[in-house]
C-alpha cells in the first residue's frame, strides 16, 4: 500500500477537482477515478507524475476494486441532481456508494471520505434527501469508520448556484424568490470544503465523524439574493413565487437537455441547509471559512 495514494472518485467534477488539487497541495499521489479519464489529463495535464487518471464506473465492482487497490486513501464525489435512464439517485447514492465503500474495505484501504449534504436523511418524503440518507447508512455498513461530510449549498467560480443567480439578477430586475424566502441557508466556499476534506484524511484518529461544513453565515434566501444584489451594485425588486408554481416550472424545465431548476432543487430550497451545532465542522480542522461576499467580489474582479 502506498501511504501517500489517495483515490478520488468524481475527480473531475465541481468538487472532486478541487480535491485533487488540494491533495497534491498536502504532497499527496492522486488517483482520478471517473468514466471519461481523458478529461482529467485535460483539466489536470500530463507533467505532473503523480497525478494519475483511471477509468472506473461506480457501477462496476471490478472497475472499482482496481481504482481503489493499494491505495491509503478514498474520497467519493460522486453526485447525481438529476434522474436520466438508469442513473437514479439509488444507484449513485446508495448502491454505487455502498460498492464504493464495500471495495474499499475489502482493499485496505485506511481512510474513506464520503461526501453527502447537509439535510440527508433517510426518512425524508423527498426522494433525493432520502436517498442520500440511505447512502451514508449503505457507506457505514460496508465502512464502519467512513467519514461523511455535509456540505452546505457550495459555491465558487464555475459553480451552478451563486453564478447562475448573479446572472439571472443582472438580466432580470424583477426577480421570483422561493415562496417568501425564508428558507435558511449557509453556503460554504468549494476550495474550503475541498480542504477541510483533505485535512481529515490526515487525521490520525480513525473513528467514525460526521461533518457539516457551513459558511460563516446564515441566511434566508431572501437575505441571501439581496446581499448578492448589493456585492453586485444591482436593486432587484423580488416577487415572491409560490413553491407550487415552481413545481410546475421544474417540471417543465427537466424536459430540456441542460435544465435551470429541477423539481429535486425545489424541494431542497424548501428545507433549512444549515450546519448542526453538535456535529464538527470547519473549526474543528483549523479553518476559518471565507465568506460568500468576499469570494463574489473575487468574481465580479474577474468578469
Amino acid at each position: 500500500m502506498n501511504d501517500r495514494l489517495v483515490t478520488v472518485f468524481g475527480g473531475t467534477g465541481f468538487l472532486g477537482r478541487r480535491v485533487v488539487r488540494h491533495l497534491r497541495t498536502h504532497g499527496f499521489s492522486v488517483r482520478i477515478a471517473s468514466r471519461h479519464p481523458d478529461r482529467g489529463l485535460w483539466l489536470f495535464g500530463q507533467d505532473d507524475p503523480q497525478l494519475h487518471s483511471v477509468a472506473a464506473s461506480i457501477d462496476d465492482d471490478r472497475s472499482v476494486a482496481e481504482a481503489v487497490s493499494g491505495a491509503y486513501g478514498a474520497v467519493n464525489a460522486v453526485s447525481l441532481y438529476v434522474e436520466h435512464g438508469r442513473q437514479t439517485f439509488q444507484l449513485v447514492h446508495v448502491e454505487s456508494a455502498q460498492r464504493v465503500a464495500a471495495q474499499a474495505q475489502r482493499a485496505g484501504v485506511k481512510r474513506l471520505v464520503h461526501v453527502s449534504g447537509i439535510g440527508a436523511d433517510a426518512a425524508s418524503q423527498s426522494l433525493y434527501i432520502r436517498k442520500r440518507g440511505e447512502g451514508e447508512l449503505a457507506v457505514r455498513g460496508a465502512f464502519a469508520d467512513a467519514l461523511l461530510v455535509r456540505p452546505g449549498v457550495m459555491f465558487g467560480p464555475d459553480d451552478a448556484f451563486l453564478t447562475i443567480i448573479l446572472q439571472l439578477l443582472r438580466r432580470f430586475p424583477l426577480y421570483p424568490t422561493f415562496g417568501q424566502g425564508l428558507t435558511r441557508l449557509q453556503p460554504a466556499y468549494v476550495e474550503d470544503v475541498a480542504e477541510a476534506i483533505v485535512r481529515s484524511l490526515q487525521m490520525t484518529e480513525t473513528r467514525a465523524i460526521t461533518y457539516e461544513f457551513g459558511g460563516p453565515r446564515v441566511y434566508s434566501y431572501d437575505e441571501f439574493l439581496r446581499s448578492v444584489a448589493h456585492e453586485a451594485g444591482l436593486k432587484p425588486i423580488l416577487i415572491p413565487l409560490p413553491f407550487v408554481a415552481w413545481h410546475a416550472l421544474a417540471r417543465i424545465a427537466e424536459m430540456l437537455p441542460s435544465p435551470p431548476i429541477t423539481r429535486n432543487q425545489v424541494e431542497l430550497i424548501q428545507v433549512d441547509s444549515v450546519c448542526n451545532p453538535q456535529l464538527p465542522g470547519f473549526g474543528g480542522l483549523g479553518i476559518s471559512p471565507q465568506s460568500v461576499e468576499s469570494i463574489l467580489q473575487q468574481m465580479l474582479r474577474g468578469t
